[in-house]
């Protein structure tokens, strides 16, 4: 038998991580807040998540009317990601600005 290369990746009781990252949006009354608290990880993360609704609006209208749409905002969230990842502040700024002025 082949032994596998990552064995941790097969094993079956893995538990679920137990923080949420989001949980700043989730736990607070008033959603995100501004002032010194408020961070530009924060900012982006709740601008990915409003264009990712955006996404699912222009993917539900009818015979691939907002296919394009749709694509270039898939984009767009990809790329914050990775700059999210990467945290490269720079490109996260940038993004943070495309994000905020999707309709």
């Amino acid at each position: 038998m082949i032994e596998p290369i990552y064995p941790i990746l097969l094993e079956k009781n893995m538990t679920p991580a137990t923080n949420d990252p989001l949980g700043f949006i989730n736990n607070s009354p008033q959603g995100i807040q501004s002032g010194a608290q408020t961070d530009l990880v924060q900012l982006l993360l709740y601008e990915i998540i409003r264009v990712k609704e955006l996404i699912l609006y222009y993917d539900s209208i009818p015979n691939g009317g907002g296919q394009l749409g749709s694509s270039i905002l898939n984009e767009l969230v990809s790329e914050a990601y990775s700059s999210l990842v990467n945290y490269d502040t720079i490109l996260m700024k940038k993004y943070y600005d495309l994000l905020l002025n999707c309709d």
